[in-house]
């Protein structure tokens, strides 16, 4: 595919960002330059409305994620009224379990309001999964989790995200989605991940995408090449972002609230890192303003921990510091959260010793469950999971065999 539009157009930006979380091969070139002419001539699209996307013989123009998704087909609704199994989110918790479900003969559906892969969806490389010795993308590691699923009979509910519930002990779960349907589910397993955490500074709204980005930048590591750009954070997100910009040819200034990469971040980042080149960490610094030019970001003020300021030029800033759950949701519906927003479940709701006020079964809450009977947490949205992507995948197959002890419950109430 080739795609013709300008970098630092929002909408351009989260068309391009889409395709390469999609893994879809394609090229982007910047209207005006003569790639981009040629491109548009071969395909008799000169004048046409951008972004143009050109997909074979189909010729796209003025278009977005949700046209394209459409044209493609990748919009979908559920063929079902009721299901035993519902997953809400597909990252690789979500993905995981609709593998195991429908694999073990659960009608399964993940109801997903983006493309599946959550917050690893965004990771170029993923180095350290088990089995994949030269490592994996983020993106192509969903995909052939999301194939694998439906080749069992699961349904991917892509684009199409939950946007309302009701939780009744002993009753079937109620969801409705945002294409207007509603579902019910025996089981519901409850993987929406996390968003991105923001940073508060002057401005930042309105350079969001013309060089202000949440995420590791895949989409944005090619064409960053021979420019100076930051990234901010710490985790193993940020440094795979470091190292895939510094690798696509940028030059790239790392910076870190904190004393040592080590505290957050594996070993063979830390130490690939450290040796690169085209790398700058800068330890116990903090962004404090950004500067733009024309609508555009131009440079960032960092202040050390000993009160030192600079200003430095940079094209783009990349924000990886860790994400907030997504459990906006929880409070009306008597699902328990912890300070930070993110779900107990098992023995974390216990207090001292006893089962939670208003729980209705005699036992306690199975390991994945929430305070609602027949509703789990797994992946990065519940309290004390590991944020890791090998953590998410083992806790979505492990809330299988959890479900299936509710099932069975269920079955013999009735």
């Amino acid at each position: 595919m080739q795609v013709v539009g300008r970098r630092l157009e929002p909408e351009h930006h989260r068309l391009r960002d889409f395709l390469t979380r999609a893994a879809q091969p394609h090229e982007f070139y910047e209207a005006g330059s003569p790639q981009a002419e040629a491109v548009l001539a071969e395909a008799d699209a000169r004048g046409a409305e951008l972004p143009v996307v050109v997909d074979g013989d189909a010729v796209h123009a003025g278009t977005n994620v949700q046209r394209l998704a459409e044209a493609w087909n990748v919009y979908s609704r559920p063929a079902k009224s009721h299901y035993d199994l519902m997953i809400v989110g597909g990252g690789p918790a979500g993905l995981a379990a609709a593998v195991y479900g429908a694999s073990d003969g659960l009608s399964t559906a993940v109801a997903e309001q983006d493309l599946p892969g959550g917050q690893a969806g965004h990771t170029s490389m993923i180095e350290n999964f088990f089995g994949f010795v030269e490592g994996i993308g983020g993106a192509e590691l969903a995909r052939l989790a999301g194939r694998q699923a439906e080749r069992f009979g699961a349904e991917l509910l892509i684009l199409n995200g939950i946007v309302g519930s009701h939780f009744e002990p002993g009753k079937p779960a109620l969801g409705r989605l945002s294409s207007g349907d509603e579902v019910t589910a025996d089981i519901v397993l409850v993987c929406s991940g996390m968003v991105w955490r923001r940073i508060e500074l002057d401005g930042i709204s309105e350079l969001l995408d013309h060089g202000v980005y949440y995420g590791a930048g895949r989409s944005e590591a090619l064409q960053c090449a021979g420019e100076d750009v930051m990234v901010v954070g710490a985790g193993n997100s940020a440094g795979q972002a470091v190292m895939n910009l510094a690798s696509a040819g940028a030059r790239v200034h790392m910076i870190v609230r904190g004393e040592s990469l080590s505290k957050s971040m594996s070993a063979y980042l830390v130490e690939r890192i450290e040796k690169h080149p085209n790398i700058e960490v800068r330890m116990r610094t903090r962004v404090t303003e950004l500067h733009a030019a024309a609508g555009r970001l131009r440079e960032v003020s960092v202040e050390s921990a000993d009160g030192d300021m600079e200003t430095i030029a940079v094209t783009s800033l990349f924000i990886c510091i860790g994400g907030i759950p997504r459990t906006q949701w929880a409070e009306g519906s008597g699902v328990r959260t912890d300070e930070a927003g993110f779900i107990l479940t098992g023995p974390d709701l216990l207090e001292n010793g006893q089962r939670p006020q208003g729980w209705p079964l005699e036992r306690d809450p199975l390991a994945l469950e929430t305070s609602m009977p027949g509703l789990f947490a797994a992946g990065d949205v519940r309290h004390g999971s590991t944020k890791r992507v090998a953590g998410a995948v083992g806790e979505g197959a492990m809330a299988i065999t959890l479900a299936f002890r509710r099932l069975d419950e269920l079955h013999r109430e009735a």
